[in-house]
């Protein structure tokens, strides 16, 4: 439940319609018993059961007192008007109070409204502000479309489980344990028999709950699993249909699919249980409270007029009761959809700012790599004993087979992860002690695959940044070779370019990049094999925009393509995660190591 009691703490956003629906809750429930209250010295008075006093007692808080006062009054009324005119007033009160009820009722939920929307909004922004700043390494081992899953289904289920819950769990209480009180003044001896047998229901209910979540834990997973296979079967349907695999996927999503119907039809099942074990428990107190409150009448130890009242008002909190074991119930599953929830949230970040973190100043001079090591865990070290010295302008170019460790080189530089062992510093200052902001504002970052949203030109080059003109765009699309290609559109710069930019070419796109990646005239730049997926026509536009970016900036290229490195002035060769060559070109041709066998397999 801690992880319930969590979500609620959003509710001190919303402190003032968290008091007005308790406050219209309350009239509710003073409103409502009030009205079911009448029914005693009503029926005592119409039909004789209790004869009124014959001086109008003086006003005291004693449940005797109060009876007599409204008995003797009610009497009176009778005896002026007559009976019809003491039913049409005591009906027409009855109405009045019935309408004030149901408005409170309303209202309560009016002021519902906003508190339900309202933590679902900041629990999603929370999410949403989490998984932008966790470090690449945790999306690692995630899939995408179980993180989809726990910002839609699982906060789906938190909103109808418990804040759907919230009006209940203000109002049913209330009116629980405000009409026990009421029959507590009845008859504290029936009231015992409610006392014994109820709670044998609520262990039931618990025992029940416990089932219940531990199987929505498993169906909210499984959830995960099936939104992740729906995102990755739209990501690859060219794939799918080139190999035929559309029945083998098919069965495969049937059978998870499968396996989630049965999860979910246990946690309906259970859950539903709530409703006819309370039912059940409450008709056995009601028959028990009428033997025994019958044989208190027949000894005269009660009135019948208070056992009809005391029967009627404990009918009046079955509902009640039903809809707490449901909330129960409720409950229990968001537990588990918030427990998912909290996960991502809960998160160690890994890469923190300083308190007192300075914002980086120009770049001056060099960038320095120092003993720097990193691991992921203590069984898959990376990156061993890392020095590189790079001078401002320089271009280091990072080249090795797959699985080298280069992408992890690359992206400790930007503080995207940050080194175990050793420390970055630039112009003597190590990256740590800058802003973080600052730091990755003064790097520009190319990447293999070209990241694209479903937006215009315009925004995407502009991406990150809300108040670029459009001269500093088509500056940036000029440097980046995409100026012309943009200007041929229809719509030039507010052309929208789809799904990952789909509707442009594979260079296209990747200017683009170039273009979004140069806009802020950033000192350093970094660019991750941004030619590799590019046929030789594409690759060759995309090179020379690159080269016209690199001029005057610091660059740290990875790439596999000899033609992207061989004009770098220093190329480092690395091999399981060490740095096992170091030179230009030249001299790393003439040294006829790993870097002469990658140079010859490639030209092959």
């Amino acid at each position: 439940m801690k992880n319930v009691f969590r979500i609620l703490r959003y509710l001190f956003n919303y402190k003032k319609e968290v008091v007005l629906n308790i406050v219209f809750n309350l009239l509710y429930v003073f409103f409502s018993l009030f009205s079911f209250v009448m029914i005693i010295p009503f029926v005592s008075v119409l039909f004789g059961l209790l004869p009124s006093p014959e001086v109008c007692p003086d006003f005291a808080f004693d449940k005797q007192t109060i009876i007599d006062i409204i008995s003797y009054n009610l009497n009176l009324f009778k005896e002026q008007k007559g009976i019809f005119a003491c039913l049409l007033y005591i009906s027409a009160a009855y109405l009045i109070f019935t309408f004030l009820s149901a408005l409170c009722r309303y209202m309560g939920m009016y002021f519902l409204s906003p508190i339900r929307n309202g933590v679902i909004k900041d629990l999603r922004n929370d999410i949403y502000h989490k998984i932008t700043i966790l470090p690449l390494s945790f999306f690692s081992s995630q899939r995408k479309g179980d993180l989809i899953s726990r910002m839609t289904a699982d906060l789906a289920d938190i909103e109808w489980s418990v804040l759907s819950c919230l009006q209940m769990l203000v109002k049913d209480p209330l009116m629980v344990v405000v009409f026990l009180i009421a029959l507590l003044l009845m008859s504290a001896k029936l009231v015992l028999f409610i006392v014994i047998i109820l709670p044998l229901a609520m262990f039931l209910i618990s025992k029940v709950g416990a089932s219940l979540k531990r199987n929505s834990i498993k169906g909210q997973k499984q959830m995960g699993m099936l939104t992740s296979k729906t995102e990755e079967a739209l990501g690859a349907l060219r794939t799918i249909k080139s190999y035929n695999a559309e029945t083998f996927l098919n069965d495969n999503y049937n059978k998870e699919n499968s396996y989630f119907t049965r999860i979910m039809t246990k946690v309906y099942r259970r859950k539903e249980a709530a409703a006819p074990v309370t039912e059940i428990f409450s008709i056995l107190t009601l028959v028990v409270i009428a033997l025994f409150g019958g044989m208190m009448v027949i000894k005269g130890e009660i009135h019948p007029s208070i056992l009809i009242g005391f029967t009627i008002l404990f009918a009046r909190i079955v509902a009640p009761l039903q809809s707490i074991s449901n909330a129960y119930y409720n409950i229990q599953k968001a537990e588990a959809a918030a427990s998912r929830v909290y996960e991502i949230i809960d998160a160690e970040e890994i890469v923190y700012e300083k308190d007192d973190a300075i914002q980086m100043p120009k770049f001056s001079d060099k960038i320095v790599f120092e003993n720097v090591g990193f691991s992921y865990d203590e069984n898959k070290t990376v990156l061993h004993d890392i020095n590189i010295t790079i001078s401002k302008g320089e271009t280091l170019a990072l080249v090795g087979h797959s699985g080298a460790g280069k992408t992890t080189l690359l992206d400790l530089l930007p503080r995207f992860a940050d080194c175990t062992n050793g420390n970055i510093t630039i112009d003597g200052i190590n990256i740590k002690e800058f802003n973080i902001n600052s730091l990755r504002a003064a790097i520009g970052l190319v990447t293999q695959e070209s990241i694209l949203f479903n937006d215009t030109i315009f925004a995407n080059i502009a991406f990150g940044r809300p108040h670029t003109t459009m001269a500093e765009v088509e500056n940036a699309a000029r440097i980046a070779n995409a100026d012309e290609f943009i200007s041929d559109l229809e719509h030039g710069y507010y052309t929208n370019i789809g799904d990952r930019g789909l509707m442009l070419s594979g260079g296209q796109r990747q200017r683009i990049c170039i273009a979004r990646a140069v806009l802020t005239n950033p000192d350093i730049l970094l660019l991750d094999e941004a030619t590799s997926a590019l046929d030789t026509e594409s690759e060759y536009i995309v090179r020379n925009s690159l080269e016209r970016a690199m001029k005057g900036r610091t660059t740290l290229i990875i790439a596999h393509r000899l033609s992207t490195v061989i004009h770098a002035d220093h190329i480092i060769v690395l091999d399981n995660g060490r740095i096992v060559e170091y030179g230009n070109h030249k001299e790393l041709s003439d040294k006829n190591g790993i870097y002469t066998s990658l140079v010859k397999l490639q030209m092959f």
